[in-house]
């Protein structure tokens, strides 16, 4: 999620804000996910964080490009907390479940208020669909490594990679929710146990010829 699909970095201007300025992005982000966007003037918001509307314009030039500034500030963050549960997991089976448990995690706090202003917003939806297309080509180099290192059956890892892309751009576009009624993160969660029994190697079966228990700990 960290990486862009040209291989370049999310562009990151946190490092020219001040503490305060991290602080009231942080905050944003927390009211946002809890009660949406739309709805809100900078007077609002200024009024809830306790700062004058100057603070508000120093992190954006108007309340559209602050919901933009706060859904990116929202992705990104999440994005380096996702990256940093992969760390340290070599098992490829527990690396895509952990990935994609960990998205599901992050995407949880969010609101039916703000899944539904993201959509109506298109330069904050766009930023959810390139974040969407950056994880999607993370799981796909996630699967190719597991099929190269054996621990995945010997499935076909652009077409599962492409698969699991569809998945995560339709539950980005609401398509999931309408269908399901699964919010984002528990279509996620169920996404990586997809995922997980239809790629993970059985280790074996057990006396009665039951199908035994996977590398990630699923039933195979």
């Amino acid at each position: 999620m960290t990486v862009s699909l040209d291989g370049h970095p999310w562009p990151s201007s946190g490092s020219r804000r001040t503490s305060r300025q991290s602080d009231l992005f942080d905050r944003l982000v927390e009211i946002f996910l809890r009660e949406g966007f739309a709805h809100f003037t900078l007077a609002d918001l200024a009024a809830r964080l306790r700062c004058s509307k100057s603070s508000l314009y120093a992190l954006a030039h108007s309340k559209e490009q602050l919901a933009v500034a706060v859904v990116v500030h929202f992705f990104r963050t999440a994005a380096a907390e996702v990256e940093r549960r992969v760390t340290g997991v070599t098992d490829p089976g527990a690396r895509v479940g952990t990935y994609l448990a960990a998205v599901a995690e992050e995407l949880k706090p969010a609101s039916e208020a703000f899944r539904r202003d993201l959509a109506a917003f298109p330069p904050a939806r766009d930023v959810y669909e390139l974040n969407t297309r950056i994880a999607a080509a993370r799981i796909r180099t996630l699967v190719a490594e597991g099929v190269a290192d054996g621990a995945f059956r010997d499935v076909h890892a652009s077409f599962v990679g492409h698969v699991a892309t569809l998945a995560m751009v339709a539950i980005q576009q609401g398509e999931v929710a309408v269908v399901t009624g699964l919010s984002d993160a528990d279509a996620y969660a169920e996404l990586a146990k997809l995922l997980l029994h239809g790629i993970v190697q059985d280790t074996g079966t057990d006396a009665a010829g039951r199908p035994g228990q996977t590398a990630n700990g699923l039933s195979g």
